[in-house]
């Protein structure tokens, strides 16, 4: 019986993901005879009509053949390349304007790293950014186009210049994670006890109150002036909260096992990374009522970044990887 295949769902993945392969006439004898392009692939779950497998580690990034015996026809997954190793990412990353990506090591609480943010330039290589910021948590470019940049540990916030120097812009923040800016210039800044402020003007007000977060608050805001919040609790799922500029906090219908990282893709969809262990995912969002879409999985991941081109970046707590 030939072996046709009708979907891969998602199309894209990094080292520890998995992906579902969608058709007929699979080798449920031998599943583990399938292979992503030289690479073994080890099968989570088979069928004859349905194939759960894991994206080994160290495959060789970018379109991949699944290659299966008998296997009618062509099919592919798209799998990332590691950009940046050696981290401790904890929010998501960013990117400059010029495709360079700023990814932190925050290391344990109190502790003083060598590097708290590195840049890594397109081509991949990674150099020492800031050094000084204890706990460096959040990043976020601001609208003079500076690097901002939050301290779980001091609760507050440091604005960095062009050569990594770094002045503190505003303290007394809590547990100061998650950073977003508006269009009229207002820093936002979450405390992971459960308070949203927002920075004006050099003064910090209560801009909104949340369930307090076991891990980091991730804040976006959106194209149309909301904020989105994402933290996990000690409950069994989690929702995405929406912040109107009045401060009115509503929920996403869709809940999380545990949200992290969010951002806004160029076309103006929402993505979410579900950090749950063993089936951590990327979600694209396309309308607040309406169910998300899987759009990459990975082993552990944490944060999520839109580049100047439409280029993806994705983390884990040690590696940030690439997508163009």
């Amino acid at each position: 019986m030939p072996v046709t295949v009708t979907a891969v769902t998602p199309v894209r993945a990094v080292e520890g993901g998995r992906i579902t392969i969608h058709g007929s006439g699979f080798p449920v004898e031998n599943p583990n005879s399938i292979t992503l392009g030289d690479a073994p692939a080890r099968a989570a779950f088979a069928s004859p009509r349905r194939m759960v497998i894991w994206i080994p580690e160290d495959i060789e990034p970018g379109r991949v053949p699944i290659r299966i015996q008998g296997l009618a026809g062509e099919a592919y997954v798209t799998v990332g390349a590691r950009w940046a190793t050696g981290l401790h990412q904890v929010d998501n990353l960013v990117f400059d304007k010029r495709g360079n990506l700023f990814v932190t090591y925050s290391g344990s609480r109190g502790q003083e790293a060598p590097v708290s943010v590195f840049r890594v330039t397109p081509t991949g290589s990674r150099e020492p950014f800031v050094s000084g910021i204890v706990n460096a948590t959040s990043m976020a470019f601001g609208p003079d186009d500076k690097l901002y940049v939050s301290s779980r540990f001091d609760g507050a916030v440091y604005r960095v210049a062009d050569d990594g120097t770094h002045e503190q812009v505003a303290s007394d923040l809590g547990v100061a994670c998650g950073l977003a800016f508006d269009d009229d210039g207002a820093m936002y800044v979450g405390d992971r006890s459960g308070t949203i402020f927002q920075i004006r003007n050099a003064q910090a007000r209560p801009f909104a109150t949340l369930p307090p977060s076991v891990a980091a608050f991730h804040l976006a805001m959106s194209p149309d002036g909301d904020l989105y919040v994402s933290g996990p609790t000690l409950a069994s799922y989690d929702h995405i909260y929406r912040i109107d500029p009045a401060g009115e906090v509503r929920t996403l219908s869709t809940p999380f096992g545990r949200p992290q990282g969010i951002a806004f893709a160029p076309d103006g969809s929402l993505h979410v990374v579900d950090a749950l262990v063993g089936a951590s995912a990327v979600y694209r969002f396309t309308g607040d009522d309406r169910p998300p879409e899987v759009v990459m999985t990975g082993g552990a991941l944490v944060g999520i970044a839109f580049g100047p081109r439409g280029e993806l970046a994705v983390s884990s707590n040690e590696t940030a990887y690439r997508f163009e």
